[in-house]
């Protein structure tokens, strides 16, 4: 288990990182999925076997209050059906924390359920905001789950010019799930999740 790392340079290298991505040409992507709340595409991903995915669809709601049904917190939990479980485990800053979560068994149980610890970050992207996450090796893995890897990820969140009170939502996620996985079934539940993310997130802001 490594230590805990400084978290100011891993914020600012995360957020780079979360920039470069969302500077990618389109002509790299390749469409996953499409559904009426959301465009998924993918691209091999730099940082391991599997893919960087690409989510992105306009939500009808304020920035900040996107962002705080997405980021960790209480809203989370109760909206997110992929996430059974999750605690906060050091909080650095207000903005700033560790948190170790469970995600539910996915593809009839194709994919059993994962366990994450992830570094998360918000902080201001240019009229909204983003709020990305990096996994961790901290903190003891339990032995009936399988530890996954979240290489850097994140959303984007910015108010429309002419539509202030809609945002444009683009995520950035690329997760090795670890286990011995088929990739295609992998490939299949990232896309579906994806867009299920964007319906169930667009459910619970009406609420």
């Amino acid at each position: 288990m490594d230590p805990l790392p400084n978290p100011a340079p891993l914020a600012s290298k995360l957020r780079n990182t979360l920039v470069r991505y969302h500077s990618i040409g389109d002509g790299e992507w390749r469409v996953a999925k499409k559904t009426k709340d959301a465009i998924v595409w993918r691209k091999p991903s730099e940082e391991f076997s599997g893919y960087l995915y690409k989510a992105e669809g306009v939500v009808e709601d304020v920035t900040n209050r996107i962002v705080d049904h997405i980021r960790p917190g209480p809203y989370r939990l109760d909206w997110d059906s992929l996430m059974t479980s999750m605690d906060i485990m050091e909080t650095f800053e207000e903005n700033c924390c560790v948190m170790r979560y469970i995600t539910a068994g996915q593809l009839w149980n194709i994919i059993a359920p994962r366990e994450f610890v992830d570094f998360s970050y918000t902080t201001s992207y240019e009229d909204g905001l983003l709020t990305c996450g990096i996994s961790l090796d901290y903190g003891e893995v339990r032995p009936n789950f399988v530890r996954g890897f979240n290489h850097p990820c994140g959303w984007f969140c910015v108010p429309l010019k002419d539509s202030p009170g809609h945002s444009l939502l683009t995520g950035y996620i690329q997760t090795e799930l670890r286990g011995l996985l088929p990739q295609s079934a992998v490939d299949t539940a990232m896309s579906s999740t994806l867009a299920s993310f964007y319906s169930d997130l667009k459910k619970a802001l009406k609420t």
